[in-house]
């Protein structure tokens, strides 16, 4: 799998970079993009046109261990990649709430649409942070919501352990890509993602609502 998305991101990444003056990677945190991450930062184009962004954030500082920003500086913004922008989430806002609009006004400045958005799958269906049955997940998958990013509180479970409090994009700032990658791994994943596909509750499943979507191409990617 990791072999075709390298190579799949590079080529995406170095067109844009090759026809316009600035280009937008919109990335997730997560274990199962790292290794891509470390590979991509390693790739030979012009890192200093791009803008790197993330789908969503816990509501933490970037020293904290729970951090995205932490893991993409660790993971991406190394090597050749050190050359390239990063827009961060998280701002000094006490709460994802009061911060929202600040991250809405830097996410605007970033180029449109954003060509390329590399996006997670959890177990329990929820992708970037919107999370099943989430407060603020009604609005952020509400087409007629034009906000790019949504404060979302996750309810307490395995998967988000106890940080709940996030900034996530909203399906309409998802939509804003060129092209959207989904990364999938293992047996158990897989399974969700088919419940996904045939699954209509978007509040149950939120994945649903990126798979079902017919305005910009998704492409798949799973390794057993």
């Amino acid at each position: 799998m990791f072999v075709a998305l390298l190579k799949d991101c590079t080529t995406i990444m170095r067109t844009a970079t090759e026809q316009k003056e600035r280009a937008t990677l919109l990335v997730s945190g997560g274990s199962t993009p790292m290794p891509l991450y470390q590979k991509l930062s390693e790739v030979e184009l012009a890192w200093s046109k791009v803008c790197i962004a993330l789908v969503d954030e816990r509501w933490v500082d970037v020293d904290h261990a729970g951090s995205n920003a932490a893991s993409i500086h660790k993971n991406l913004l190394q090597n050749r990649a050190s050359e390239a922008t990063f827009v961060a989430l998280k701002t000094t806002q006490k709460t994802a709430v009061l911060g929202q609009s600040l991250c809405e006004q830097a996410y605007r400045q970033l180029p449109r649409p954003f060509d390329l958005t590399i996006l997670g799958m959890g177990p329990d269906g929820h992708t970037a942070s919107l999370f099943p049955a989430a407060q603020g997940l009604e609005a952020a998958l509400d087409a007629r919501n034009k906000d790019l990013c949504a404060a979302i509180t996750a309810n307490p479970s395995e998967v988000t352990g106890e940080l709940t409090e996030r900034l996530s994009l909203t399906l309409s700032g998802l939509l804003q890509s060129r092209q959207l990658h989904l990364l999938i791994t293992g047996a158990d994943k897989f399974s969700v993602y088919q419940r996904a596909l045939a699954s209509s509750d978007e509040m149950l499943m939120p994945v649903s609502a990126i798979l079902h979507q017919n305005k910009i191409p998704i492409m798949v990617y799973w390794a057993p």
